[in-house]
């Protein structure tokens, strides 16, 4: 019997590779404000974290400056660039063999609630659960708060039965500080070895989603 009974999921960079939708957003506002474009690879940084913490840190701006970026942001996000993604390969049928097994499946995300439910439902990942949390529209929420949001809709008072999945330290923190197990994945946007993933409190890694299936015998 698995160890565990709940299988909590970021989005970007464990479920969908969302690069493509992120970046092209990320740009436009860029331009808007008129700052110098990075290169690629800060660019990619920016996809899985707040997004005015990405702004505030590559610029070097005050909270409302921030703010005003991450609004440009996300005014060009909700249109088609939502959609740009891609599902990881596997990843459907990891969802349907977890499933099969009874495990209960949560989602946890940065990106915002309205946000989540729209590209989740189009994606068909709605099929495999109903207990999805993302961001506030103020993006006040911490991981850790979006994580604890499932495990309550879940009615769960005993986290030892949960493991939370994801590509970054973000995701491996806040299961930390809830006193969750974490399982990172390599083939995201954060971590890039196992090396990276043990840095971290977790209790393993995976290089492909059907290799998440180890976890669940």
């Amino acid at each position: 019997m698995s160890r565990y009974e709940i299988a909590i999921f970021d989005v970007d960079g464990t479920l969908l590779d969302t690069r493509e939708g992120v970046i092209a957003s990320v740009e436009t506002a860029i331009r808007k404000f008129g700052y110098p474009m990075p290169e690629p690879e800060v660019l990619r940084s920016f996809i899985g974290p707040p997004i005015q913490d990405s702004f505030a840190k590559t610029y070097g701006l005050s909270k409302e400056d921030a703010d005003r970026m991450a609004a440009a942001f996300r005014e060009s996000y909700k249109g088609e660039n939502l959609l740009k993604a891609k599902p990881y390969d596997g990843i459907y049928e990891l969802m349907d063999a977890l499933c099969r097994r009874g495990i209960q499946i949560a989602i946890a995300t940065y990106k915002r609630q309205d946000y989540a439910e729209a590209i989740l439902r189009y994606f068909g990942f709605h099929r495999y659960s109903n207990v999805l949390y993302g961001s506030d529209f103020e993006g006040k929420l911490k991981k850790v708060d979006i994580i604890r949001k499932c495990m309550e809709d879940l009615g769960l008072k005993d986290y030892t039965n949960a493991v939370m999945i994801g590509d970054s330290w973000h995701d491996a923190n806040g299961a930390e500080q809830l006193g969750v197990d974490f399982i990172g994945v390599t083939y995201g946007f954060d971590f890039k070895t196992r090396q990276e993933v043990h840095n971290c409190t977790s209790v393993g890694s995976a290089e492909a989603p059907m290799e998440l299936l180890r976890f669940f015998e």
